[in-house]
């Protein structure tokens, strides 16, 4: 069990000191609270840090299930397998998804202030996320940073369900994983302290990189 996602991102930094200092290397923090915990990597590797915004695209029937998700410049992951047994049809699907597109724009321009990304292309990048539970998230992150032609995808993570590490890790570069458990049902679980992540604290740590 890990204390906070700061303790969770140092402990990460320790496996990937490798990339300490290297000029090609960018750390990315899936929002929220993996921003937290790339802030961390990001800090000890001596590497520029950026955020990546995602917004899970819940069930209309259920939204804490995640159908799916939204990412940068509209990029979108869909779990096939579970809009079939939940028999969504496409104009749910369509609605749903042209909102989540707007939610994620209006995040985006919120948690910027205005700042560009940094540059990817041809870059090696560090995918750091506070825990994986479904991997839609990390899906659409990837997807989008294959189409920014980055050189390589290092997804980093304190803790990722076994069955989703098994079925996405042929998507990255590589996985570094602390914790990999069988039995899964929250990422908050394997963590001591881990209150939501606010705006605000995004917004500080952007600014401040």
């Amino acid at each position: 069990m890990f204390q906070d996602r700061e303790e969770a991102g140092k402990l990460l930094a320790e496996q990937l000191i490798s990339f300490k200092g290297q000029k090609d290397v960018i750390v990315l923090g899936i929002t929220r609270g993996g921003v937290v915990a790339a802030k961390a990597v990001a800090k000890i590797l001596k590497v520029p840090l950026d955020i990546l915004v995602v917004k899970k695209i819940g069930s209309p029937t259920n939204p804490e299930l995640a159908i799916g998700a939204i990412g940068p410049k509209k990029n979108v992951f869909w779990d096939l397998i579970l809009i079939k047994k939940l028999n969504l049809n496409n104009y749910q699907i369509f609605a749903i998804k042209s909102q989540k597109e707007k939610e994620q724009q209006k995040l985006e321009e919120k948690l910027r202030l205005g700042k560009k990304p940094l540059e990817l292309n041809n870059k090696t990048v560090i995918l750091v996320d506070d825990g994986i539970a479904t991997g839609a998230t990390a899906h659409v992150a990837q997807k989008y940073l294959r189409s920014q032609k980055v050189k390589l995808i290092i997804l980093a993570v304190p803790v990722i369900a076994e069955e989703t590490l098994n079925n996405i890790k042929i998507y990255f570069d590589r996985v570094v994983a602390l914790e990999v458990p069988r039995e899964f049902h929250a990422v908050g679980q394997f963590f001591k302290y881990f209150p939501q992540v606010e705006d605000e604290e995004v917004i500080t740590i952007l600014n401040r990189r």
